[in-house]
């Protein structure tokens, strides 16, 4: 018998914690991209990526035409050129197109690594205002609504609104 009632105690005692623990348990999201958006840097960052981007696309479009106007030479001398003039000719076209290549694959990884150089200021600015957000109106957890698509979740609180305040934007 006691054994029982203390089962029951603890059993009771169980799903008065658990009911304690969801209540206290605040659930909110943000589209965190739409956030980034709408800060001021991000303009900034764009409009400096596309003059850096340009610098790689004038230098591939210079490769493309150097290797464009000696692949119509080969074209059209092939038939008179020697075996051996023929050969380096194509070779030499051949180290172009590798040139190109390796020039393209630097170029997107220096391209990447300075947008993740320029943009994660902005970032931490962005995931510091939410954790401040978060904190004061007592939330535990916070989804990214732009990443995360949940087909059945409890209601939760836009926090857009909050943190756009927080960081000054209209």
């Amino acid at each position: 018998m006691k054994k029982l009632f203390k089962v029951a105690l603890v059993a009771v005692g169980m799903l008065f914690a658990g009911n304690f623990a969801n209540a206290q348990t605040k659930i909110g999201h943000i589209n965190f991209n739409k956030l980034i958006d709408m800060m001021p840097e991000t303009k900034t960052i764009q409009t400096t990526m596309e003059a850096y981007q340009k610098t790689f696309i004038d230098q591939l479009t210079t490769m493309n035409n150097e290797l464009t106007t000696k692949g119509n030479d080969f074209q059209k001398n092939q038939a008179t050129m020697t075996d051996a003039v023929r050969s380096a000719k194509g070779t030499e076209i051949q180290d172009i197109q590798k040139r190109m290549q390796d020039y393209q694959n630097d170029a997107r990884q220096k391209v990447e690594q300075k947008q993740q150089e320029l943009t994660k200021p902005l970032i931490d600015k962005a995931t510091t205002a939410i954790t401040a957000v978060a904190k004061e109106k007592g939330y535990a957890y916070v989804l990214d609504s732009s990443q995360v698509s949940l087909l059945v979740s409890p209601d939760a609180d836009d926090l857009l609104a909050a943190v756009k305040l927080k960081l000054g934007l209209k």
